[in-house]
């Protein structure tokens, strides 16, 4: 059976700003935005000019690496433009015009690393810590240790790319072991429907008030024959919150009443960045309104319209970064004029790089072996950046850091200590950063 070992010995959470939950936070809530596919690192924040001095040339591995969807090729140059902006002089590619003018917001991990070359495994691993399903990811965790910030919306939130779910499907917003509860609450980019139609004449109030009060004998009973089953209970305060969500959730997802120049500068009067524009500007506006984790997807599973860019790195990879880059620096923008970068956290990831190695002409392989992360912040250290990859960006140099450290920092900035936030599950202490894990220092702010 299932126990909560940190709750009980520590009382429950506090979810004031600064109340941390080990120690005092510097952040009060977190927005994640998941690039799907592996967005390639050496086209894109990661500059290699050696790579132009080896181009075309075969001296990568002979045998086809496992993960690998094929044989490496040669060596290939990034195709786009790489500058320096800021006074960090940050090196970003052409492909993000609009991101590159806030580098000096961001601190960045330039030498993350994933175990696996598979999208799914790296899915949830860059989310849960594991390459396996069943485990909670980042935003329950997030949820089960520091509670809602408000009572009428939901704690998490995941806002899906609108061409679909990514890899996994729901996996990567699941609660896993904890209680259902903390599970990703998956709202489409739209004003939510919750009033039944004209036509349904017997809905009234008073069938509500009777249908409610026999429910509820119903699920005591059900409830006192299943006492370690949290599910029931987490339907029960899911219609709950759907019942308060009817007077708050239309507003929040209203964007009629934002400046027609705030939509502009999301870029939702244009095609390219409309979807993922909206879904920027609604984490923004549901953070504001006291979600607690908001987590916002590019690019839905399979092997077109995300970063998984096999067939063409020119092709494929500029229409997915234009789609991103504006409604990013529009968030940044927006969060920083409200005083919501003073104690929001702002994330980019990825589930893992691709080969400096062409394929089938100018395309780019699955690797694992190094990719960029960014934060920005609350408790960040702007303009920074950790560790770097080798020459050609294959693998890591120095400065190595996994999901665990990634998943260590967030928790730390959010005042919890990732070795002591556990749930009991079949005999183990389970944690999000498993047995691994630290706190990259070297970004965050004295």
């Amino acid at each position: 059976m299932a126990q909560m070992l940190t709750r009980g010995a520590l009382g429950n959470p506090r979810p004031e700003f600064n109340g941390g939950l080990h120690h005092p936070a510097k952040v009060k809530r977190v927005i994640q935005l998941f690039m799907t596919g592996g967005a390639s690192p050496m086209d894109t924040y990661d500059y290699k000019p050696e790579l132009a001095k080896v181009h075309g040339q075969k001296l990568g591995p002979k045998e086809k690496p496992e993960g690998f969807t094929a044989k490496p090729g040669a060596l290939m140059k990034s195709p786009f433009e790489f500058k320096q902006h800021g006074q960090s002089g940050r090196w970003v590619s052409s492909v993000f015009p609009h991101q590159a003018k806030h580098v000096d917001e961001m601190a960045f991990l330039m030498a993350m690393a994933s175990k696996t070359n598979v999208h799914g495994p790296g899915t949830y691993m860059m989310n849960s810590g594991f390459l396996l399903p069943g485990f909670p990811c980042l935003g329950a965790w997030t949820s089960y240790a520091l509670g809602n910030l408000t009572d009428d919306l939901p704690t998490f939130v995941v806002l899906p790319d609108g061409k679909g779910l990514p890899y996994n499907q729901r996996g990567p917003f699941s609660s896993g072991f904890l209680p259902a509860i903390h599970q990703g609450t998956v709202i489409k980019a739209g004003v939510p429907d919750l009033f039944p139609h004209e036509r349904f004449k017997f809905a009234t109030p008073d069938a509500d008030r009777d249908g409610l009060a026999l429910l509820q004998k119903m699920n005591e009973r059900h409830a006192a024959e299943r006492v370690d089953d949290s599910r029931l209970e987490s339907r029960i305060r899911s219609y709950e919150l759907a019942a308060k969500m009817q007077l708050s959730a239309p507003e929040a997802f209203d964007l009629g009443n934002e400046k027609e120049s705030t939509r502009k500068a999301y870029g939702l009067d244009e095609k390219v960045t409309e979807d993922f524009g909206r879904r920027c500007l609604l984490a923004r506006r549901l953070c504001e309104r006291g979600t607690r984790f908001v987590q916002v997807w590019s690019g839905p599973q399979g092997a077109k319209e995300n970063w998984d860019n096999h067939g063409s790195i020119p092709k494929e990879l500029p229409p997915i970064a234009a789609s991103v880059d504006q409604p990013i620096a529009a968030l940044i923008e927006d969060l920083k004029s409200r005083g919501l970068l003073e104690d929001t956290l702002l994330v980019w990831t990825t589930e893992f790089g691709r080969t400096p190695f062409a394929q089938g002409g100018d395309g780019r392989d699955h690797n694992g072996g190094t990719f960029v992360s960014w934060m920005a912040g609350a408790g960040i250290q702007a303009g920074t950046s950790y560790g770097r990859s080798d020459d050609w960006g294959y693998k890591t140099a120095e400065g190595k850091t996994y999901c665990y450290d990634f998943h260590a920092t967030i928790l730390h900035l959010l005042g919890i200590d990732h070795e002591r936030l556990t749930f009991r599950q079949n005999g183990i202490d389970r944690r999000l950063t498993d047995v691994h894990g630290h706190v990259v220092k070297g970004i965050l702010a004295g």
